[in-house]
């Protein structure tokens, strides 16, 4: 780990602003745990005084949080313009919350200075300076974030960079130039960041918005120009368009730049982690961001697969696992032999020592992806498909005789489903009726009723995502219906897909598909 660089992390404090985003006190500790685990330098935790939640957490993490790799860091502003700072309620609240590291927030635009503090470029000045020599004498650490730099830079490169270096003489440990409208590119960082470490001594950091899409890159530009403190946010969260994501940050910092800034082995969680967080924030994960999403290192072109066959690297730009994360190879309408033989290796299955198997597993998926299947999200199907084309269709568990679904509107207005379902199990012919909030809900019920008695593993099976696309044309028939059923046993996960003209038919193709295949790996373990 290099010790010269500073990793800050400011999910709980600046991510916290994210449109649909309220971290409860306890959510801000449980992502503080999870920050330290992962190794970052700093968690900057809220704006105490100002923030009676952001006070309570303060207070509640001098006792409840054991940080073993990170520092706790309170977010507060310098003085007020006329103010002395020993008479100033807010720093003394920056104080009372203990937390050994304070950064503060400070105008460098001088536009800023006059309009929005109403004073004058020499008082912002000793505002920076007072405040962080006194926190400093307090026996605190200081950081100063230069909010507007880039723009206060652009209309008075002067004045932005005094304030830069006032921050530095009073003591900061670093002066943070803040991209906080989120408006440059990296080629404008790059110029300014260089310029500015051309004129001062001491520490500078990055702190970018992603309003352009650059925060990322930004934040990489400014380090290769001289900056050595980076601020970041877990998954990007933040105001508008977000903040530079911490996850990808890091990646590229230790992977492509070489800078350990992580303890040894540590890159490696960043997909627990950053779902974990997402979790937290109730988000869902992005399934493309970069490194950590699920489809980051997935394969779907036949070409890319032929190639991943000879040589892993050949299009895969990182070893997936070095993020915590695995590559896939997708089984879609561009799928041929490559692309199928890998998907059934990471399934489990060797195809290679079979060719007609696998043409005959190519020549099906080719022809039910015409139809309007897909494969891509349901695993479980296109395992089943090779073990049926493996066993001529003989390992499925039961044989379907007939379904049927009724929905009856009643006077009261309220709207019931029945189905019924009759199966064969081995020399046991099987009539089952469930009932449900609606027809699929109910043939679910109906089938799983069927078949627990004999299969007891299935009262622990259940449906837990359910999902309808309507494609139109396709063979130029009318609109047909996919669907995509996610189960649990409450261990495992699998997905399941069927594809018909009735959306009641695909939806039971997609059923009968998650019990069949439960029972499959319930057999197997």
């Amino acid at each position: 780990m290099d010790e010269q660089f500073q990793l800050f992390d400011t999910t709980l404090r600046d991510g916290a602003q994210r449109e649909g985003i309220s971290f409860s006190v306890e959510d801000k500790l449980a992502i503080s745990r999870l920050l330290d685990e992962y190794g970052v330098g700093f968690i900057e935790g809220g704006w105490p005084g100002a923030m009676p939640k952001d006070t309570e957490f303060f207070a509640r993490a001098a006792s409840e949080l054991k940080l073993r790799n990170a520092t706790l860091v309170a977010f507060g502003a310098t003085r007020k313009a006329g103010v002395a700072v020993a008479d100033d309620a807010q720093v003394a609240a920056l104080l009372a919350s203990q937390a050994p590291v304070i950064t503060l927030v400070a105008k460098s635009d001088i536009r800023h200075v006059h309009e929005a503090l109403r004073t004058n470029g020499e008082e912002n000045i000793a505002m920076v300076t007072d405040t962080v020599e006194h926190l400093i004498a307090a026996g605190r650490r200081v950081f100063v974030d230069c909010e507007h730099f880039f723009d206060g830079y652009k209309h008075d490169a002067d004045y932005a960079v005094s304030v830069v270096r006032a921050a530095l003489d009073a003591g900061a440990e670093a002066a943070v130039m803040c991209d906080t409208n989120g408006g440059m590119l990296p080629s404008g960082i790059t110029r300014i960041v260089s310029d500015v470490r051309s004129r001062v001594q001491g520490r500078l950091g990055i702190h970018c918005q992603d309003d352009t899409g650059c925060a990322v890159a930004n934040t990489i530009a400014a380090v290769e120009a001289g900056a050595t403190h980076a601020q970041c946010t877990a998954n990007g969260y933040g105001e508008r368009t977000g903040n530079a994501d911490l996850f990808v940050v890091v990646a590229n910092l230790e992977l492509k730049l070489g800078l350990k800034v992580l303890p040894a082995d540590h890159l490696r969680e960043s997909l627990r982690i950053s779902h974990a967080i997402a979790e937290i924030a109730n988000i869902a994960p992005d399934t493309h961001q970069p490194y950590v999403g699920v489809s980051s290192f997935a394969h779907k072109a036949g070409l890319h697969a032929s190639a991943l066959k000879v040589n892993y690297d050949l299009y895969n730009h990182e070893d997936a696992s070095v993020v915590g994360n695995d590559m896939r190879v997708l089984v879609t309408e561009m799928a041929g032999r490559a692309s199928v033989e890998l998907k059934g290796k990471e399934l489990g299955y060797d195809l290679s020592g079979d060719p007609a198997l696998l043409g005959r597993v190519v020549d099906r998926v080719k022809d039910l992806e015409s139809q309007g299947w897909t494969f891509e999200a349901a695993d479980a199907s296109f395992e089943l498909l090779i073990v049926d084309e493996r066993e001529h269709g003989r390992t499925r568990p039961f044989t379907v005789e007939s379904w049927r679904t009724i929905v009856e509107q009643r006077l009261d207005g309220s709207v019931v489903s029945e189905a019924t379902v009759k199966l064969v199990v081995g020399d046991q012919r099987m009539v089952a009726v469930g009932e449900g909030n609606g027809p699929v809900n109910a043939l679910d019920n109906a089938l799983r009723s069927a078949l627990t008695g004999l299969y007891p593993e299935l009262a622990e099976l259940h449906l837990v995502d359910y999902k309808v696309r309507i494609l139109e044309g396709v063979q130029g028939t009318g609109a047909v219906t996919r669907t995509l059923v996610g189960s649990t046993d409450g261990i495992r996960r699998w997905d399941t897909v069927g594809v018909h003209e009735n959306v009641i038919a695909a939806s039971w193709m997609a059923l009968e598909d998650a019990v069949a295949y439960g029972l499959l790996a319930a057999v197997r373990e």
